[in-house]
């Protein structure tokens, strides 16, 4: 077919309302979501009693085993116009009870509840891989530091970052390289013809063109829109590999 697939996907009115829309939701999870775990595994770190640093970890990786159908469906009972608590607490707030605000059905809502809920199920399971990093280090070096009048913040500026950002630089590599491959089961759940201009993404695009948008299966056309993600996300990965290695001298290679 050579590049008809592709004409026809640029030449689409869906082609950049999908590319918007996957970027803008990646980037809003990147620039939101990746820095939490980091300050978590910090955090716990400096934590003296092991009890309740066991107790935290406990709570915030527990989400994250959650199946994505119950967390929609908790997403779903929350934000509702009329039962959801969040609408009780904004009119027990205001006295007006009259208000219904439609979460889900917001364009401009949407990205955020998406974001925020993945960060809520992730965060704690993401700083498991920097909680390692920090338990290779040296205490030799906080006793030192402490021995030196070093504070608190200034140990972990000293010596924790610079101790983990290697894991840093890589988790970072591989993110960017997946800014264009969001989570599909989650989105899936949370579209409505309300919110779709700004739910749908290439994933969700994918499957919709190749089972749902017609009784004709379309897999010639997902699968070109597929290749034109994975190579994007490619490419992407070989740039920031390639900065991060001239600028940081790390790399994934």
């Amino acid at each position: 077919m050579g590049l008809k697939h592709f004409i026809r996907f640029f030449n689409s009115a869906d082609c950049w309302m999908v590319i918007r829309n996957t970027l803008t939701i990646s980037i809003m999870g990147l620039v939101f979501g990746f820095p939490l775990p980091i300050l978590i595994a910090l955090l716990l770190n400096q934590t003296r009693s092991k009890r309740f640093a066991k107790v935290v970890q406990t709570v915030i990786y527990a989400p994250h085993f959650i199946s994505a159908v119950i967390i929609v469906g908790m997403l779903s009972l929350f934000l509702a116009p009329s039962t959801g608590i969040l609408n009780q607490i904004l009119r027990l707030v205001t006295g007006d009870q009259t208000i219904s605000i439609m979460f889900m059905g917001s364009t401009t809502m949407f990205p955020w509840i998406y974001v925020i809920s993945e960060i809520w199920q992730n965060m704690g399971y993401n700083s498991i891989v920097y909680t390692a990093a920090l338990s290779g280090v040296s205490p030799e070096l906080h006793e030192s530091a402490i021995v030196d009048g070093a504070s608190v913040l200034q140990r972990i500026f000293y010596i924790d970052i610079p101790s983990i950002m290697p894991t840093i630089v890589i988790l970072l590599i591989m993110n960017t390289g997946r800014v264009l491959t969001v989570g599909y089961e989650k989105i899936f759940l949370m579209q409505n013809p309300l919110n779709r201009t700004a739910s749908e993404v290439i994933s969700t695009y994918v499957y919709q063109q190749a089972f749902g948008a017609s009784s004709v299966p379309n897999f010639s056309y997902s699968a070109a829109i597929g290749l034109f993600e994975s190579v994007v996300s490619l490419t992407l990965l070989l740039i920031v590999n390639k900065i991060a290695k001239k600028y940081a001298d790390m790399s994934l290679v």
